[in-house]
């Protein structure tokens, strides 16, 4: 019900003017970002490793750009069209937007404490008293009589040392770290789906090669078997040679289950069953090149990682917490007002005379309660404390993911060119040895040996690039994938 009268209004009005103008100060400590160590560069990086490319960029702390498509330097189009897929469907997403949501809701609820609560809780009351009861007046009895009240409360607490404020101050700060969070899901995502992508086309490598050298074998025991045949060869180069040809299947096939549970995983990332999801095969080669990425400086990563920036601002949101357990030291400051109608009869409920109201303000201090304040304020301190040990750790890590994909990078550089000279070094042997036992000079266990080798190495070729590519993936996610803390939301 909604009543109103030319004093309430002004009562009403006058209050709530004193209220919003009643602020007082902020106890506690004013936050300041900790220090953190930064080497002046990265001990592991190549020379090449701080050129900029036309795909990649030094980031900047100040650069607000959006580099979020970060797998696109790798130009395959197939894992740029699986890549924006993670943001719109992976479920582990959406529970962390929904966690975003929630700490955005808490700032909201948190700034509500700044206004003062203002409610109507209307009445009616009835009551008839027996003339026969004990030791009663008869005189005084009646009929019934019912108290109608129709009351407008206001209450407020007046933030003094800045309790409150402190409070919506720290929601905002958890709310930015929650972001920081999401995004940092985001990336571990995405940098999974990338990693399992590689796998797959390092799967589709190995099997075409099994599969070709399985044709291989098979065409080695047709030789064998004839030259057997033709009494040329004994058995025992037969057995050899399907020993060797069985062998080659039985890893194909184990490269074809390895292949299919990387699309499985692909799948579940993309939030679609594995039954849905077909990737076509495309050998990756072991002459693709992955980019060079740029690491820039070591300072630069305190704005590039959104781990970082989550810690950072849990440390800002603890030393809110400080604050507010201080303020329980002083004293609170509480406004509450209460004005309405009340009768014993609806017909004169709405008139002046009827009109009643309340209004005082409530000042409590605490004097004594156990140490329970400085165990709070203790317990506070504490907190700052730990969340600014795990912002350094956090740095400190940061900063040896990055050193360690750039020495992977730069050694598995090297590791590449040498693999693939003595990989033709073995096909070459290979190819001695077999026409040598054709002419009957070699035996044909030293086929065996060479055609070993040789496959041993070329299974390496591949290897050594996927892992190239896995550590190039991983530098990029170290390094916050295009992110920076400018696209934190704003306080």
């Amino acid at each position: 019900m909604n009543v109103r009268s030319t004093s309430l209004v002004t009562l009403s009005g006058s209050m709530l003017l004193s209220v919003f103008s009643l602020t007082g100060c902020m106890v506690g400590p004013k936050y300041k970002v900790p220090s953190a160590p930064a080497p002046p560069a990265y001990k592991e990086a190549s020379p090449d490793a701080y050129k900029e490319t036309a795909d990649w960029h030094v980031a900047s702390p100040n650069d607000a750009a959006l580099r979020g498509a970060w797998w696109t330097v790798f130009n395959d189009a197939e894992l740029n069209t699986l890549e924006p897929q993670v943001e719109t469907a992976n479920q582990t997403l959406k529970a962390a937007d929904a966690n975003l949501r929630a700490a955005r809701a808490n700032i909201r609820v948190q700034n509500a404490n700044r206004y003062p609560t203002i409610g109507v809780s209307p009445s009616v009351q009835g009551e008839r008293e027996s003339a026969n009861q004990p030791y009663f007046n008869s005189t005084i009895a009646n009929n019934g009589e019912a108290n109608l009240v129709v009351p407008l409360q206001v209450n407020y607490e007046v933030d003094l040392w800045g309790r409150i404020r402190r409070n919506i101050a720290a929601a905002k700060e958890e709310s930015q770290a929650t972001a920081a969070d999401r995004q940092n899901v985001l990336l571990s995502l995405q940098t999974e789906l990338a990693l399992d992508y590689f796998e797959l086309r390092s799967s589709d490598a190995e099997q075409k090669l099994l599969d070709d050298t399985v044709v291989q074998y098979q065409e080695a025991l047709r030789v064998t078997s004839n030259r057997f045949s033709g009494g040329i060869a004994p058995k025992s180069d037969v057995t050899q040679a399907q020993t060797q040809l069985q062998a080659a299947k039985v890893q194909a096939a184990d490269v074809a289950v390895q292949r299919a549970q990387f699309e499985h995983a692909i799948a579940i990332l993309i939030g679609q069953p594995p039954a849905s999801l077909t990737i076509p095969a495309a050998p990756i080669s072991v002459e693709l090149m992955p980019p060079v990425i740029p690491p820039g400086l070591p300072s630069q990563l305190l704005e590039r990682r959104p781990d970082i920036a989550a810690a950072e601002r849990r440390i800002a949101a603890a030393n809110e917490q400080i604050g507010i357990a201080r303020a329980a030291y002083f004293p609170t400051l509480s406004l509450s007002g209460l004005a309405g109608y009340q009768s014993t009869s609806i017909t004169s409920l709405f008139t002046p005379s009827s009109f009643v109201y309340g209004l005082g303000p409530t000042l409590g201090e605490t004097f004594f309660d156990g140490g329970r304040r400085r165990g709070v304020s203790e317990e506070a301190v504490a907190g700052y404390e730990q969340n600014a040990a795990n912002y350094r750790q956090s740095v400190l890590t940061a900063y040896q993911q990055v050193e360690d994909n750039l020495v992977a990078l730069r050694v598995l550089s090297d590791e590449a060119q040498q693999q693939r000279q003595a990989t033709a070094s073995a096909v070459e042997s290979e190819r001695i040895f077999n026409n040598r036992y054709v002419g009957g000079v070699d035996t044909y266990l030293q086929v065996i040996t060479a055609q070993t080798t040789a496959l041993n190495n070329e299974r390496n070729d591949i290897d050594i690039l996927r892992r190239r590519m896995d550590a190039t993936v991983l530098l990029i996610k170290v390094l916050g994938g295009g992110w920076d803390r400018t696209q934190l939301p704003p306080q």
